[in-house]
């Protein structure tokens, strides 16, 4: 019995350190492989006599699979992001229709455009308009 608990000892010490490097990795940076890591560990280390039930492993699955959809939105995001950018760039030297500070009409030409804290501001010949305002392209 000794020798069994020595050897459980030494396996569990080489698994708790697996899943300590796993949560710390998870810490700066949560992501599917911190996430599998630590779902491998705790299935290689449950118990035989009391098994990881059904409904909680189904729960975890779950969680994964929420999170690898949430890592695909973000890489879709930032994508539309860039594309927005590039877009934008295509104003330049354009005559603009916004909608000014007073809800009324304005027309003005894009000199320039610049990107502020993820908003685009367009800089005319009447001073920054932001593209939300743009109304149409001429």
């Amino acid at each position: 019995m000794a020798i069994q608990n020595v050897a459980n000892s030494s396996s569990s010490n080489r698994n708790s350190t697996a899943v300590t490097d796993a949560v710390q990795k998870a810490n700066n940076d949560l992501g599917k492989d911190a996430f599998l890591k630590i779902l491998i560990t705790q299935l290689s280390n449950q118990d035989p006599l009391d098994p990881l039930k059904d409904k909680d492993f189904i729960a975890q699955m779950a969680q994964f699979s929420t999170l690898e959809q949430m890592t695909n939105m973000n890489k879709t995001i930032e994508q539309m992001a860039a594309m927005n950018k590039a877009s934008a760039v295509s104003y330049i030297g354009r005559v603009i229709e916004y909608t000014d500070d007073e809800g009324l009409p304005a027309y003005s030409t894009v000199g320039y455009v610049r990107f502020e804290e993820g908003k685009i501001i367009l800089n005319t010949t009447d001073g920054d308009v932001p593209l939300e305002k743009v109304v149409s392209v001429a």
